[in-house]
C-alpha cells in the first residue's frame, strides 16, 4: 500500500499567522517551518506561483525539515499561461513597459528561457534532497481543451523534466462526458503526468468534477472546500470552508483504494481560511490513521 502523506497548501501566510496556530514563541519563518514539519510530512510551496523565490531559500527549507519531508512545489504563474506583475520576474529580466502584467506571450523566447532556468535552480536543491513530490502545474482557468491547450501542457511538461510533474486543469471542458474524460486522463498517462484531482464547488464553467485515478505517481489530491462564495467572493471568502466528519470519511474510503494501486498519495488542503487547513488536515490524517490500524 502506497503512504498516504496529508498536509496543506501554505505554512506561512498570512491568515495563518494570524489565527494562532503557531504559538507566540514560534515566531521566525525557520520556527514557523519546522513547527509545521514536526504536525505534517507534505507541504504545498505556493509562494513559488507569485515569483521565484532565491536558492538560498529551498536550501534553507531542504535544512529546516527532516529528511523524510516532502515539497510539493507550484510552478511559477508565468510558465503556466497566467498573467504574471511585471514586478514578480526575476529583476534583471524585467522587460520595459507600463504594462503591469504581462505573459510569456509578451516576452522574447530567449527570457522565457532564462524564467525556466531560474525555476529549475530554485528546486534543485529540494530535488537534490529527495524532498520534491511534485511541481504542480495549475494551467489557467481559460485553457480549454483543444488541440492548443494540449500542445501548451505537453510544452509545459516537457520543459519541467526531469522534475514529476501534476497537471491542474481549471476548466470544465476537458471533461464534458465520460468520453472526454477518458481521453484527458490518458493523454496525462502518455505525458506521464500526475492528475490533480481537486475537490471544489461544482455548477460553474470552471467546475473539474474530482475524479479519483492515478495517472502517474504520486497521486494528488487539493481540497477547495465547497464555498457558496466560490465565483463571486474574494480569496479568503472562496476558500473559507470547514469540511464535515462526514465529508472526510467519504474522502477517506475513496483514498484507501487509491494508495493500494499507487506508490503514494499527497493530499493538501487549500481552504485557507485561517487555520482551518490545518485543523481539517489533522482531522483527515487521523481519520486515515484510525481506519489503517482497524484494517
Amino acid at each position: 500500500m502506497g503512504e498516504i502523506l496529508v498536509g496543506t497548501s501554505s505554512w506561512a501566510d498570512r491568515l495563518l499567522l494570524a489565527s494562532g496556530w503557531y504559538p507566540k514563541s514560534v515566531n521566525t519563518p525557520a520556527g514557523r517551518l519546522a513547527y509545521y514539519a514536526e504536525r505534517f510530512p507534505i507541504v504545498e510551496v505556493d509562494t513559488s506561483y507569485y515569483a521565484i523565490p532565491a536558492v538560498e531559500t529551498s536550501r534553507a527549507w531542504v535544512e529546516r525539515t527532516p529528511d523524510d519531508f516532502t515539497f510539493n512545489v507550484k510552478a511559477f504563474s508565468l510558465l503556466t499561461g497566467h498573467s504574471t506583475p511585471v514586478d514578480k520576474l526575476p529583476a534583471d529580466l524585467r522587460p520595459y513597459t507600463s504594462r503591469r502584467t504581462v505573459r510569456r506571450a509578451d516576452l522574447p523566447e530567449s527570457t522565457v528561457d532564462i524564467v525556466w532556468e531560474r525555476f529549475h535552480e530554485f528546486v534543485a536543491p529540494i530535488a537534490s534532497a529527495g524532498k520534491l513530490g511534485v511541481v504542480l502545474l495549475q494551467f489557467p482557468p481559460w485553457l480549454v481543451c483543444t488541440d492548443a491547450g494540449r500542445r501548451r501542457i505537453a510544452h509545459t511538461v516537457e520543459r519541467c523534466r526531469p522534475l514529476p510533474v501534476a497537471v491542474e486543469l481549471r476548466h470544465g471542458s476537458w471533461f464534458t462526458d465520460q468520453r472526454r474524460s477518458l481521453e484527458t486522463l490518458t493523454f496525462l498517462v502518455e505525458l506521464g503526468a500526475s492528475f490533480c484531482c481537486v475537490d471544489m464547488p461544482q455548477g460553474s464553467e470552471t467546475s473539474v468534477p474530482p475524479i479519483l485515478v492515478g495517472t502517474a505517481d504520486p497521486v494528488v489530491i487539493r481540497f477547495h472546500g465547497h464555498s457558496h462564495a466560490w465565483d463571486t467572493g474574494d480569496k479568503q471568502e472562496k476558500f473559507r470552508y470547514a469540511y464535515t466528519e462526514q465529508e472526510l470519511r467519504a474522502w477517506v474510503r475513496r483514498i484507501r483504494p487509491l494508495a493500494e494501486e499507487s506508490d503514494a498519495v499527497h493530499v493538501l488542503l487549500n481552504n485557507c481560511c485561517g487555520d482551518q487547513a490545518q485543523k481539517d488536515a489533522a482531522r483527515l490524517r487521523d481519520l486515515i490513521s484510525a481506519t489503517t490500524a482497524a484494517a
